[in-house]
């Protein structure tokens, strides 16, 4: 299986979510990406595992309370 990789805007068209949202994570370190200079490639698995598993976080929290 072939990897992938995604611009920003490629990856918010996939995600269906905004691409200034997924920036902000991605530059604050919660989204993986590759940096290449001044632009960003991501792995569009690798970022779906990561908000999966937040979702899933999220929902025990709230669950807990």
């Amino acid at each position: 299986m072939e990897t992938q990789l995604l611009n920003l805007i490629g990856l918010a068209n996939r995600l269906r979510l905004p691409a200034n949202w997924l920036k902000q994570e991605a530059d604050a370190g919660r989204l993986p990406c590759l940096k290449v200079g001044r632009k960003r490639r991501f792995n569009l698995t690798a970022v779906q595992a990561v908000l999966a598993k937040r979702a899933a976080e999220e929902g025990v929290a709230h669950e807990e309370k």
